[in-house]
């Protein structure tokens, strides 16, 4: 089922996504098909060494917190609950009975999904623990700007004009985007919804960390024409918001960043949680052969992890929430 009828265009691009990704019969949220794993590929469908990363990451904030009674993992944009499963699944056993795991998900709770896991719309609050959202801002709708007015897109990806600028959306842009607000501006995306949602998902976490992996760029290299785009079974097609396909755009991760945030590569992030991607010794074939190959498995997923020009080059926004920085400082 498309999401085109519930959406008469051309509306502006937040509207437009909204409708097609999260409307009815949604791209994120129609019932049965493979979810979002048969169209892209994550960091957590690459491979379990992610949810394992995760999981020592899990146990870093248990320590910080001081391994309280009730530990918080909340996985925001869940899909289908492939990254909770991951992260139960490597933990102890100590530490995972004293996990309570959230899904934030807007789509149906799927079939099968581990029953400790709690589905829920939206972050609660409160929490200690770990607030994790991988691959969730880049699918926050967000307005697109050119020449410093609104552009309008049509449910067939047709795109025309709109009105200027309203001031909040300008002075975001006059801050984050240089150049961009004004006539001749060329071409940009206003992350202000992202840093609000963001914002409000921090804001639920009482003590921990909060961290947000996805695309992203900085101030410093806005990409000169935006990053909109769109991917289906598993190939980048034109962003046609009419519910059939994922719409997607990089995260201006340094505009959502807040007080005490870091910022990292995946390749730094995951180099500090031990996941490498150092081929095995070559002795260990004579010795053990089967476990070379399983070392040597799990050296080249490692490398996709962290490889530059690849999934290494996202970001990792890392937020800490009443406890000291994460990675710690090295003396």
């Amino acid at each position: 089922m498309s999401a085109q009828g519930e959406v008469r265009g051309p509306v502006r691009w937040r509207a437009a996504m909204e409708a097609a990704l999260y409307g009815p019969g949604g791209f994120y949220v129609r019932p049965g098909g493979p979810g979002p794993a048969g169209h892209f590929r994550t960091s957590v469908h690459a491979s379990a060494l992610y949810a394992g990363a995760v999981a020592r990451l899990l146990r870093w904030v248990d320590e910080a917190l001081g391994r309280p009674e009730r530990l918080d993992l909340v996985d925001m944009g869940a899909g289908r609950g492939e990254l909770l499963a991951g992260v139960l699944a490597a933990l102890p056993p100590e530490t995972a009975a004293r996990v309570r795991p959230y899904a934030v998900e807007r789509a149906a709770r799927p079939e099968g999904l581990d029953p400790r896991v709690r589905w829920v719309a939206a972050p609660p609050e409160g929490t200690t623990g770990l607030l994790f959202a991988n691959e969730w801002l880049d699918n926050v709708p967000l307005e697109i700007a050119e020449d410093g007015r609104y552009v309008l897109v049509a449910p067939d990806g047709t795109e025309t004009p709109g009105g200027p600028l309203e001031a909040a959306d300008r002075a975001w842009l006059e801050q984050w985007w240089p150049g961009a607000a004004g006539p001749g501006g060329g071409r940009a995306e206003i992350g202000r919804a992202r840093d609000e949602a963001w914002a409000a998902a921090v804001a639920t976490l009482e003590r921990g960390l909060a961290v947000a992996v996805d695309y992203a760029h900085t101030r410093e290299a806005r990409p000169p024409y935006g990053t909109l785009t769109g991917f289906r079974a598993g190939r980048e097609v034109a962003p046609v918001p009419d519910g059939d396909c994922d719409v997607t755009a990089h995260v201006a991760l340094d505009a959502c960043a807040g007080p005490g945030a870091g910022l990292l590569t995946q390749r730094e992030a995951l180099t500090a949680l031990g996941v490498s991607g150092g081929r095995p010794p070559l002795a260990l074939a004579s010795t053990d052969p089967a476990g070379y190959v399983r070392a040597l498995s799990a050296a080249g997923e490692a490398a996709e992890l962290t490889a530059r020009g690849g999934l290494g080059d996202f970001g990792w926004l890392v937020r800490p929430v009443g406890i000291g920085p994460w990675p710690e400082e090295k003396g």
